[in-house]
């Protein structure tokens, strides 16, 4: 009867281990991939499967703190955003209270914009783990809270800075590759991811990401020779 007890005890105590490690998407940044290395919580993923131009990655559902800002340029909006966000986890929310900085950030991109109309732009920090489920309320009215959902994300890398124009070649180069493989995403939006801050000059760390739609795709379409010309 004590053993049986004992067993039961050391099963649920292990599911509950397991259910904690896999729903949690914040965790310490030297568990996560080698890019994450100025914060001390980074936001964690699964490798789903991996192709020469990109990679498929699993993410659990995430709390963010987020703003949005209009502008012509995203580099402008992001800006604005950037500092919002930053008062708000050095003490700009109700408590006071000094919110550690994670990784990575995130901006939400249109991708319909008219050159001769601004855009509107959706910064986002990922909350630590200590505040994933009751962050302090901002003070400012044009912060809110994004509950990201468990996602399945096409993911490209690239070094440097994240510009307008870098953010969008990227992201163009992997439509070309999602179409390439026939692959389903939402074709509405993608996201600038940035791992670094603006001091890191050297080893810098971008990405470009599209949320899939359906089964992620990661099979590279074998190209059809071309027949012979006819004599």
């Amino acid at each position: 009867m004590v053993q049986s007890l004992t067993m039961d005890f050391l099963v649920g105590l292990l599911m509950l281990v397991f259910l904690g490690s896999a729903e949690s998407g914040v965790g310490p940044s030297n568990s996560s991939s080698s890019f994450c290395t100025e914060s001390k919580e980074c936001l964690q993923f699964d490798l789903v499967c991996k192709t020469d131009e990109y990679e498929v990655r699993h993410y659990s559902p995430t709390r963010w703190v987020s703003t949005d800002a209009e502008a012509y340029f995203m580099g402008v909006g992001a800006a604005m955003a950037f500092r919002r966000l930053f008062q708000y986890i050095t003490g700009a929310n109700e408590g006071g209270i000094k919110i550690e900085m994670t990784a990575p950030v995130l901006v939400k991109i249109p991708e319909e914009t008219k050159m001769w109309e601004p855009a509107v732009y959706t910064l986002s920090f990922l909350l630590p783990s200590a505040y994933q489920d009751k962050p302090p309320a901002p003070t400012n009215d044009k912060l809110y809270f994004t509950d990201m959902p468990d996602i399945d994300v096409y993911v490209r890398s690239y070094g440097g800075w994240m510009l307008s124009v870098t953010s969008r070649l990227h992201a163009h180069l992997l439509t070309k590759e999602l179409q390439r493989a026939q692959a389903s995403y939402n074709h509405t939006y993608h996201y600038g991811v940035g791992y670094d801050s603006p001091l890191k000059l050297l080893n810098r760390h971008n990405e470009v990401w599209y949320v899939a739609e359906g089964e992620p795709e990661c099979l590279v379409p074998v190209e059809t020779p071309a027949e012979p010309p006819t004599p």
